[in-house]
């Protein structure tokens, strides 16, 4: 026996052998140009090869948070690190370690309000509403923001009706749509005041329909961001100058003109 056969341990995500290398079982020589990129995620992370119509859906989730502007922290964290002469990678872990309670953390938190909606309403579709009312006052008692819900830009997000028309269009929306509508209606009963369902939300409903756990739903705006980030990285260094004093909201736009998909 071995002095090291008590440090050996296994892993259930990758296999790697001579000339051949498996993703949960699947060769990903023959994944490659048959499974989108969020395909071969959702079987990275689950285990499970997703259908067409669940690819699709989370290539549009990756798709509405690749990039917000120069204004959110990580993207601020990213240039001003750029900015010092930091090399990619450096700046790009800059931009995600920003990414925390109060910025980026929204989806789990509005995952984790769902499931207790859902929770207290025990699959009866005819409780939802009532089980949100009481989610909603508990949080309005503590004074506790209710995450996914409101904007500071947006007074509807177009991000959220799309998705949740791709939901509806691939038979995806269930209990977390309309646990996050109730949601919503619920806030509107009780404030007066109506708060559209952000992008957040309508991720952190989505990824419940998709059975996918809380604890990886920041995930999906971390991966969503990188490319954003990138492309923040690399206009900071290619056309600005180094060491500049970087304003957090002052600054304009001059790229392409609108412009539609044909």
């Amino acid at each position: 026996m071995s002095e090291h056969d008590d440090l050996h341990w296994n892993s259930a995500i990758t296999q790697v052998q001579p000339n051949e290398v498996r993703l949960r079982g699947y060769r990903i020589d023959e994944l490659m140009g048959r499974v989108t990129f969020a395909q071969a995620i959702y079987l990275a992370l689950t285990g499970t090869l997703p259908t067409p119509e669940t690819g699709r859906l989370l290539d549009a989730i990756l798709v509405a948070s690749i990039d917000h502007g120069a204004t959110p922290p990580s993207a601020l964290a990213a240039r001003t690190s750029a900015s010092t002469g930091a090399p990619l990678n450096a700046a790009i872990a800059a931009g995600i370690l920003s990414i925390n309670q109060y910025h980026g953390a929204a989806i789990e938190n509005s995952m984790n309000t769902l499931l207790q909606v859902l929770h207290l309403a025990a699959g009866d579709a005819d409780r939802l509403g009532a089980a949100a009312d009481e989610v909603v006052a508990n949080r309005r008692a503590a004074r506790e923001r209710i995450a996914g819900l409101g904007h500071r830009i947006h007074t509807a997000d177009p991000r959220t009706a799309r998705l949740f028309a791709l939901a509806e269009e691939t038979g995806i929306a269930g209990q977390g749509v309309a646990a996050v509508r109730a949601l919503a209606a619920a806030l509107e009963r009780q404030t007066g005041r109506a708060l559209p369902i952000n992008v957040d939300g309508a991720i952190a409903a989505l990824l419940i329909d998709l059975d996918l756990p809380p604890a990886l739903a920041n995930a999906f705006f971390i991966m969503a961001r990188v490319p954003g980030l990138i492309a923040q990285i690399h206009e900071e260094q290619t056309r600005e100058r180094p060491m500049r004093a970087i304003h957090p909201t002052d600054h304009g736009y001059d790229g392409p003109p609108p412009r539609d998909l044909e």
